[in-house]
């Protein structure tokens, strides 16, 4: 069997938008990928994929390629799976997951596709637990147990990737408490980095929510790996953990070394604010989750009450969007409140705001320009950055 030593094509997916961050985050680890839709692509080996899976804050999954080939007829794809050494990701005995799409090929039935897939892996490893579960297209959250494949097929040319992640990437484990309409980790943490912020300013979110931002600040200022954001610096867990090949010394030594990196404090200030009690009493149990407590500030008050520390730093936002008709009125006038107030009390800073249009940007008063493009909760959004001006 091969060793996990042989470098193999990996894959980092992430939101659309999101790609050159998290280029720049494999770069920072000595990896250099190059940036696709949906994600960035490199060659390396376990210690490659162990430290992505860790550190990759703007990732939502890490996956291995396992075969790539094509196929028009059944028996070709049969042909074809059988050839994949299913055993390296399988254990005997094991449970699979399958995620199967197919554009514009031959082959257009996803479920007989995932029947014959299946019907593989158990002719390489064995009955499988539960007989195989097939996976809607979006997968969720969360693949538990199971060994999740995805199988693309477009214009015949089929695409198999193991994935190592398990559950995806945002699921850090420390957020248990949510506001209303929670900002995924990954998110929060593309704000932070597309905005330019890199930990040695202070940060303020004057609507925090559940404290994502504030959150993913502390860990960046930190130096925390988000695969160890809970009080006791142990590891989520990875589905690369149960292949037949896992190096668990290799891996206890990539936990070690990023352990190791932890500053003992945030050398800034980092402070979330809401006007909502609930809103910041989940972001304190969130953060203390995250074993931040005592790296971010919470406080109730409305935006036009915030007290900035001593400056200059970054202003993140991630305010409402008013996806209702009848919401944007109140909304212009929010967006306009904001400007006011960061005119007065942060002249100088940085404002990073992620926005679902132009006219709502304006009202805010000063120039902002485009950071990056992605989606929020399906909407489609950009963050946006630019200086604060003196108040007028």
């Amino acid at each position: 069997m091969p060793s996990q030593d042989d470098r193999q094509p990996l894959f980092a997916v992430t939101a659309p938008g999101l790609e050159p961050l998290a280029q720049a985050e494999l770069r920072a680890m000595g990896i250099h990928g190059a940036a696709q839709a949906g994600g960035v692509a490199w060659t390396g080996g376990a210690d490659d994929l162990y430290a992505a899976n860790l550190r990759l804050r703007t990732a939502s999954r890490v996956t291995v390629l396992a075969a790539e080939f094509r196929a028009r007829t059944f028996f070709e794809l049969e042909r074809h799976a059988r050839r994949v050494p299913w055993e390296r990701w399988v254990p005997r005995g094991g449970a699979v997951r399958l995620r199967v799409t197919s554009r514009k090929s031959k082959l257009y039935h996803e479920g007989a596709i995932a029947q014959r897939v299946l019907e593989a892996v158990e002719h390489r490893v064995g009955p499988l637990a539960g007989g195989g579960v097939v996976a809607d297209e979006e997968g969720g959250e969360d693949a538990g147990d199971a060994q999740m494949f995805i199988v693309r097929f477009v214009r015949d040319a089929c695409t198999i990737r193991a994935d190592a992640s398990g559950a995806l990437l945002h699921l850090r484990g420390y957020r248990q408490a949510l506001a209303r309409a929670p900002l995924r980790e990954t998110l929060g943490a593309a704000m932070l980095l597309g905005s330019g912020w890199d930990g040695t300013a202070p940060l303020v979110d004057p609507m925090c929510g559940s404290g994502t931002i504030p959150i993913e600040a502390a860990l960046i200022a930190r130096g925390i790996a988000p695969g160890l954001a809970n009080p006791e610096r142990a590891p989520r867990g990875y589905a690369f953990t149960a292949w037949p090949e896992f190096d668990a010394a290799r891996w206890s030594a990539a936990v070690d070394r990023a352990r190791e990196e932890i500053r003992p404090s945030a050398a800034v200030p980092v402070l979330g604010s809401d006007r909502d009690q609930g809103a910041i009493e989940a972001a304190a149990a969130n953060a203390a989750r995250a074993g931040v407590p005592d790296d971010v500030e919470f406080s109730v008050r409305p935006i036009s009450a915030i007290d900035p520390p001593p400056g200059p730093g970054w202003i993140v936002i991630n305010p409402p969007y008013g996806v209702r008709v009848g919401e944007r009125d109140p909304l212009r006038n929010l967006y306009a409140a904001v400007g006011r107030t960061l005119r007065d009390r942060c002249p100088g800073w940085t404002l990073a705001l992620l926005s679902p249009d132009h006219a709502l940007e304006r009202q805010v008063g000063m120039p902002l320009d485009e950071a990056l493009r992605t989606s929020n909760g399906g909407i489609p959004v950009r963050l946006v950055a630019g200086r604060v001006p003196q108040g007028r």
